[in-house]
């Protein structure tokens, strides 16, 4: 019996020295200045702790909302959660900057950080590993992020993220031609030929000139044939003869 009263002071002494150490942590955090926490949550960022950099921006912004921190820690905040893969809570702390800080000086950041985000999401190091097209997976990471990039390009044109901008948007507008192309030669497969011809009608008007056209004139040809469509087959023809029949210098 008196070894376990013995116990049960021991565990209750353990309970109130934790709850001791524990309040004592929770008094210094709340005693910290706004520039203590920003200049902890730097050293964080900087030691990619960005859990721990999350935290501090958290607890930043809510006890100085209006401090001259407030505004550069929600940025932090956005690209924390985006090195810390929650893309979903990344792009919506740069939402949250752009519309509270419209004239921010570095508000062009934060819509390049949300495209980046988005165009982060249609890639993974597997597909590097497996040569995996991105261009396979689900389109609306990638729809997203180039309207982004679009945003920025049109809103920043003398932004220094904007040349990064226009490449990412040509790779993205290459990368969306190529899901459609996919998705005709499926369709091709299947014997689904207007399924096949609306998809490649999409790439002409959407992705036009990208490597995607070449193919994509092929088989809108080849799915008019199929549905007996010669004079739309024939059209198709000729605009491919026009923009990609090699012409030999011998028969000149």
């Amino acid at each position: 019996m008196k070894s376990i009263v013995k116990i049960t002071i021991l565990v209750s002494l353990i309970v109130i020295a934790g709850c001791a150490t524990t309040t004592e942590n929770d008094t210094e955090e709340a005693n910290k200045t706004a520039s203590a926490l920003y200049a902890e949550a730097k050293s964080a960022l900087a030691q990619e702790d960005y859990e721990t950099a999350i935290q501090k921006l958290e607890s930043l912004e809510a006890r100085f909302p209006f401090g001259k921190y407030a505004q550069q820690a929600q940025l932090d905040m956005a690209y924390a959660y985006f090195k810390f893969e929650e893309p979903e809570s990344a792009v919506a702390s740069a939402d949250r900057f752009i519309r509270l800080y419209p004239r921010h000086p570095n508000v062009d950041y934060a819509f390049y950080l949300k495209s980046l985000v988005r165009f982060t999401q249609g890639h993974s190091a597997f597909d590097k590993i497996s040569g995996t097209d991105p261009a396979k997976r689900d389109p609306e990471s990638a729809r997203k992020s180039f309207l982004y990039f679009s945003q920025l390009v049109s809103r920043f044109p003398d932004s220094k993220y904007t040349p990064d901008a226009i490449e990412r948007m040509k790779y993205l507008r290459n990368s969306l031609a190529r899901h459609e192309l996919y998705a005709a030669e499926y369709y091709m497969k299947m014997g689904a030929y207007v399924a096949a011809a609306n998809r490649t009608k999409y790439i002409l008007e959407n992705f036009y000139m990208t490597p995607s056209t070449k193919e994509a004139l092929l088989i809108m040809i080849d799915a008019y044939e199929e549905l007996q469509l010669d004079k739309l087959a024939a059209d198709a023809q000729r605009v491919y003869d026009l923009n990609f029949q090699a012409t030999n210098p011998d028969n000149s």
